[in-house]
């Protein structure tokens, strides 16, 4: 047959629909509310993923003029990306909290639109680097509502032990979903030519050590000690073993995404200039962590594991070393958690 014309001819393609609908049927109680949001992420996803291919040419790079509440001046996709999200999910009629890093409050869905779930996310993780079509994306965590009637801030200020789901959608050479459930973490890869993602790496596993560190070493003069000594160990090993290699790309997305496939460290310390770390929470630090786990790794904040933290504000921050277990091993018998 022509590998051309082939997935055409194919029905027995695992995509995320199938495989989402394939969980709910382990739960005889699921209604299917949670499969229709989240198609409606995937909807959202695919929008998104179209946009950013076609930005150069749309005119979609470059600055609104406006700020959003981290500070950070915001790109056009940036404005687009929330705006898809907010809509997709808000028209699946099953959130009734949103909270968008683009967003200073969080969002309440009308009641007659009203579901039984809470999705934090970032629409665009990683779009300062739009311009050099380096790869970008979208993360997200679901949590569920004690009452969906009255939803309130408490329903979303939740350790992230307690998400029921997390993923992220990158875009980059293919478009990629990472899910999981909670059972397990599967990767999607959309296929263009059917408009579908389909299951391209089942149940990931990250290696239990890796040969790979990444972190910002422009920020290594205010590093504090633990952190320090990690990395020097990594350059310089003393056991007699090879350096690790360092790689960095300045966008969280493809920095995890590499060290779920190929195993490592992935680090955005709390430093001098950053005391409770850059990333956040609710919305990077929590869904990443999330995913970790779910695929044999670790995360750890410097002084606890990351899903264990409880939020006081929806964009608060938190520093994160995250990865292979042995690595993230390592960085705690420094910092003298264990």
């Amino acid at each position: 047959m022509d590998h051309s014309t082939e997935s055409y001819h194919r029905t027995d393609l695992m995509t995320i629909t199938r495989h989402v609908l394939n969980e709910q049927s382990k739960h005889p109680e699921a209604r299917g509310d949670f499969t229709i949001l989240i198609n409606h992420i995937v909807l959202g996803c695919k929008y998104v993923c179209s946009a950013v291919n076609k930005a150069g040419l749309a005119k979609l790079i470059g600055l609104t003029g406006n700020s959003n509440v981290q500070g950070e001046e915001q790109k056009k996709l940036d404005v687009l990306s929330n705006e898809v999200f907010l809509k997709a999910l808000v028209s699946s009629g099953r959130t009734c909290i949103l909270v968008s890093e683009e967003n200073e409050e969080p969002i309440l869905v009308e009641p007659s639109k009203r579901g039984r779930y809470i999705v934090v996310f970032d629409p665009l993780d990683g779009s300062s680097n739009i311009d050099c079509g380096v790869s970008i994306g979208t993360i997200f965590g679901i949590y569920t509502v004690k009452d969906q009637e009255n939803p309130t801030l408490e329903d979303v200020l939740r350790p992230g032990e307690t998400m029921v789901a997390a993923g992220y959608c990158m875009y980059g050479s293919s478009c990629m979903l990472v899910l999981s459930t909670g059972s397990g973490v599967n990767g999607f890869t959309l296929d263009p030519s059917l408009g579908e993602f389909i299951l391209t790496h089942p149940n990931i596993k990250i290696p239990k050590a890796g040969k790979i560190y990444s972190v910002n070493e422009g920020n290594a003069s205010n590093w504090d000690e633990p952190t320090a000594k990690y990395v020097e160990n990594c350059k310089f090993p003393r056991d007699g073993s090879s350096p690790k290699s360092l790689r960095y790309i300045g966008s969280m997305v493809a920095d995890i995404h590499r060290t779920l496939l190929y195993g490592g460290i992935f680090m955005y310390p709390a430093d001098k200039k950053s005391p409770n770390g850059k990333l956040r929470l609710l919305y990077e630090v929590f869904p990443m962590s999330y995913l970790m786990e779910q695929a044999g790794g670790q995360a750890f904040t410097g002084k606890q594991r990351a899903l264990d933290l409880i939020p006081k504000k929806i964009h608060e921050r938190s520093p994160i070393f995250i990865g292979s277990h042995d690595d993230v091993e390592e960085i705690k018998e420094l910092c003298g958690a264990f």
